[in-house]
This record gives structure tokens, C-alpha cells and sequence, in this order.
């Protein structure tokens, strides 16, 4: 008895979560069967709740960004940058702690487009500083790191600083989201993912939950650039 109990429940949150999908159709380009799957993760799935905090940037902190991600001359000072520890959920759907480096204007912003996002239970591989990887984007990029702040030029040619030597700049699940131009795909693990259709899990789109969240600040997506096109990011700047 207790089984179907359980069995009948369980029937009654799909049939619910199905009709929703369907009536608000909030995705079109998602099969049905991926949005009753999205809803019914966030329905059913217990999770710690959304934690973020955001405070300057610690001792050991600031020794490991310099000579790494930041060094003299970079556009924008250690006391001008801000970190936050946030929960995220993963592809595991657990949750876990990440962090983030971003400019002390935009932080608490970003911690509040990171809770829309673990409460929808949008996946995030992993959030680890820059600096784990040699502040090399590349490397963080093929781990699938999603990551804010490092002094770097745009797309690494001198001299134009990179949005993400500001702190107004995050790269979000850089394989699911690959930055695609004429010299290929980055980073190439991605390529899978530059055909757009269907959403798969980690998938950023036009007009998800995402878009909607970091709209609210005032953010852009590059998703959004006729050429090239640059799935994983979202600036303050819209570039």
C-alpha cells in the first residue's frame, strides 16, 4: 500500500508538471519530455537551500590571483573586486559550493541570478577560481569552468582588454556553451554543442530562466551576437 501510494503521488507531480510545461510552454525548443523532466527535478529534488556570500577578497585569496589572474597594470584593483561563495547544483543534482570573482558594483546582483539559477536547479559542472587553472582560459574552459573575473586581453591578442579583466563578465558552462567564430570552436569539446537544438541539461538559450535573470540586472548575452557567437557568456557591457 505504501508503494502505491508513493506510485500514485508520484504520477499525480508528472501529470501536473506536464500539463505546466505544456500550457506555459516556456520552451519551445525543448521537447516535452525535457521540460517535464527540468520541472520535476526542481519539484522533487530536496536541496540545502540557496547560500551566497560576498566579501572582499581574503589574504590567501588575493596571493593566489596575483601573478595569476590579475598583476600590476590590469584595468581594475584587488580592492575593487569582490568574492562570492554560492551554492550551486550540479550534474549530479547535488548541490555544491563555488566561487566567483566580479566587480564589487555587480556582486551582490550576481549572487542573485545564481540563486534563480540553483532554484531552478540549472546544472553548473563546476565553479572553481581562474587561478586553478593558471588563470590559462582555455584550460578552464575544456574542464567546463564556469568563472568571472581574470586580467585578460580579449580572445588573448594585445591590447584590448577582455570584459572579464573588468569583473563585469562570467562564462557559464563554457562546453554545453562554446564560443563559436571563424577560427572554430572554443573549446573544442564543445563542438557538440553548437547545434542549439534540442536544450540539453546545461544548455543556455534566448529567453530561459538565465536570460531572464541576468536581463534583470542589466546584463547581455553573447548568445545573442550575429558573428561571432559566444554561447557561455553574459557581460554588463554586451561585450
Amino acid at each position: 500500500m505504501v508503494v502505491m501510494t508513493r506510485h500514485k503521488r508520484l504520477s499525480r507531480i508528472l501529470v501536473a508538471v506536464f500539463a505546466i510545461s505544456l500550457a506555459t510552454n516556456l520552451f519551445p525548443w525543448e521537447t516535452a519530455s525535457a521540460r517535464t523532466a527540468r520541472e520535476l527535478e526542481r519539484a522533487v529534488v530536496r536541496a540545502p537551500e540557496y547560500r551566497a556570500t560576498v566579501m572582499r577578497l581574503p589574504a590567501g585569496v588575493r596571493e593566489l590571483m596575483i601573478g595569476s589572474s590579475w598583476h600590476l597594470g590590469c584595468p581594475v584593483g584587488l580592492n575593487d573586486l569582490r568574492l562570492i561563495k554560492l551554492t550551486y547544483w550540479g550534474f549530479d543534482r547535488q548541490a555544491h559550493r563555488g566561487k566567483l570573482i566580479v566587480h564589487r558594483r555587480w556582486a551582490p546582483s550576481i549572487a542573485r541570478v545564481f540563486g534563480k539559477l540553483y532554484d531552478d536547479r540549472f546544472p553548473i559542472r563546476r565553479m572553481l577560481l581562474v587561478d586553478r587553472y593558471g588563470a590559462n582560459d582555455m584550460r578552464s574552459m575544456k574542464a567546463d569552468n564556469t568563472s568571472a573575473f581574470n586580467c585578460r586581453y580579449r580572445n588573448g591578442v594585445c591590447c584590448t582588454w577582455s570584459q572579464h579583466a573588468y569583473g563585469r563578465a562570467i562564462d557559464i558552462n563554457p562546453v554545453e556553451n562554446p564560443y563559436v567564430g571563424s577560427w572554430g570552436v572554443s573549446p573544442p569539446n564543445g563542438a557538440d554543442y553548437v547545434d542549439r537544438t534540442p536544450i540539453r541539461r546545461g544548455m543556455l538559450a534566448l529567453r530561459d530562466r538565465a536570460w531572464w535573470a541576468f536581463h534583470a540586472i542589466g546584463w547581455s548575452w553573447g548568445g545573442s551576437w550575429s558573428w561571432p557567437i559566444d554561447y557561455q557568456h553574459y557581460s554588463s557591457t554586451n561585450r
